[in-house]
């Protein structure tokens, strides 16, 4: 394990996947296959980052029930120091979505009720306070409400400590917007970027320009396969992901992005090389059917590296 804890607070729940095995049949009952694994962006990226060789630190809702159970053996798995707040009587966040044969969603279905208890109050305990001041980073998630994504990032900025978020959706992101200048980094795709500016650029190298004015100092736009985009108050990079033929699932590319990035980032990589550290984990996680590839190692790490090409720095 290298540096100082990395303290994850956001999301840390269930994702269950159904896939219909033909073709879909409303009102029906069609044919299919459950997959149920751990997911949240904050925890995926809390996984990638022990995986990593970092020591991480999860603070999450957690129900006292079967999901959570899930959660906890998913964390204990990727090496990841685990303390939850727990509800007994609660149920666990979970995220159920139907998937039509080619891959396009059906319905799907957020129990994220649980989130809204980790308010700003938890924050004023004498254990998160110095949980918080004795990290080398905070990493957070638009799981959390606002209030206290605010309470969250005021208090890294008096702590002196960096905190980096991810925006999870478009819907959430907002929950950001009170925050915005208080944020290390902040993780996005380009409908969330939109969400936050509300406008697209022209060109795709205007998104630094975009999202600085409305407060961000540094951020990372993903763009599917296309070119990501990263910045900060000085410098602006971008970085063409290379092909992926054995393409798994594109869930929790951008969580993984995110670690590789911030793994690199806290070595003290430039703006530069901490993106294509980035971009070389979300390959090895497109390459996996799970949201948080196993073989996620610094030895992988550099192996993937090998294949991304040098970043373009932007004017």
């Amino acid at each position: 394990m290298t540096g100082k804890t990395i303290l994850v607070m956001g999301g840390a729940h269930v994702d269950r996947r159904g896939r219909i095995a033909g073709e879909t049949a409303p009102g029906a009952s069609n044919p299919g296959a459950w997959f149920v694994e751990a997911g949240g962006g904050a925890f995926n990226a809390a996984r990638n980052l022990a995986r990593l060789g970092h020591r991480v630190r999860l603070v999450s809702p957690r129900g006292g029930d079967a999901d959570g159970d899930i959660v906890a053996a998913a964390a204990e798995a990727a090496g990841v120091e685990d303390t939850p707040f727990t509800f007994l009587d609660r149920a666990t966040p979970s995220y159920t979505a139907i998937i039509e044969r080619d891959g396009n969603l059906v319905i799907a279905l957020a129990d994220m009720e649980l989130y809204r208890l980790f308010s700003p109050r938890r924050l004023q305990q004498r254990a998160m306070r110095e949980a918080m001041q004795a990290a080398g980073l905070i990493l957070t998630d638009a799981n959390l409400p606002a209030e206290t994504l605010a309470a969250m990032t005021g208090a890294a900025r008096t702590a002196g400590v960096p905190i980096a978020g991810i925006a999870i959706s478009p819907a959430k992101v907002v929950r950001f917007r009170e925050s915005l200048s208080a944020l290390a980094f902040l993780f996005m795709n380009e409908a969330e970027a939109r969400t936050l500016t509300g406008e697209a650029p022209d060109n795709p190298a205007d998104w630094p320009k975009a999202l600085r004015a409305i407060g961000l100092g540094a951020g990372v736009v993903t763009r599917g396969g296309r070119g990501v985009i990263a910045f900060d108050e000085r410098d602006a990079a971008l970085v063409v992901p290379p092909d992926i033929p054995a393409l798994g699932d594109v869930t929790g590319a951008g969580d993984s992005l995110a670690s590789g990035f911030l793994s690199a980032w806290t070595g003290g990589s430039a703006i530069g090389e901490a993106l294509r550290h980035g971009v070389a984990a979300a390959a090895i996680t497109v390459r996996s059917p799970l949201a948080v590839a196993e073989e996620m190692s610094q030895a992988a790490l550099a192996d993937a590296l090998s294949l991304v090409p040098e970043a373009e720095i932007l004017s």
